[in-house]
């Protein structure tokens, strides 16, 4: 895996240009990551998106979760979804955007104003749901872009855009793959 320079935040800063001109209605998958197990992520070329199971063969539902009070899994967690061209910017080289720990990778806004919660997206045969549930950046998150991208992206600019991304749910199951254009239904 290419390294790369970690940015500071200036530089980041001056990266939010591009990103705010992402797509608003319509954007393509640029990117599915099957998160296999601790630390083991896998580049997809095609996926199942399931609604009982998430990305089909990823370890969302046998990983758990700490804000449910059984610690199952949480629905409204299903799915992490990260716009393009942040990854671009703190990660480099498309080899490295897996390392955010996110499973979808779309080039289209990703911003609280423009995709709120209950917000449905076609993409291939299947349908997201956006939901509330925040998706911030944890230690290895930090560990591998740095505190600055930490910092950027849990700026008030950061949040209002979901730098660091957002959770979705399935609510229609179907097949997906690169290139297929995510459309706000």
């Amino acid at each position: 895996m290419e390294e790369h320079r970690r940015l500071s935040l200036q530089e980041l800063e001056a990266g939010l240009e591009g990103i705010c001109a992402a797509p608003k209605d319509a954007g393509p998958l640029e990117l599915i990551v099957r998160r296999a197990g601790a630390g083991l992520r896998e580049v997809l070329e095609k996926g199942e998106l399931d609604a009982a199971e998430g990305l089909v063969g990823d370890s969302w539902k046998a990983r758990g979760s700490s804000r449910t009070p059984d610690r199952a899994a949480d629905p409204d967690s299903q799915l992490t979804v990260m716009n393009a061209r942040v990854a671009a910017l703190l990660a480099g080289a498309k080899s490295r955007w897996q390392l955010s720990g996110d499973q979808l990778f779309l080039d289209l806004d990703l911003s609280a104003v423009n995709l709120p919660p209950g917000t449905r997206l076609a993409l291939g045969a299947a349908v997201l749901e956006i939901t509330a549930s925040p998706h911030t950046g944890c230690k290895k998150f930090a560990d591998w872009f740095g505190p600055a991208a930490v910092t950027f992206i849990n700026s008030p600019a950061g949040k209002a855009l979901r730098l660091r991304g957002l959770h979705a749910r399935v609510v229609k199951s179907g097949a997906v793959k690169l290139g297929d254009i995510a459309r706000k239904l």
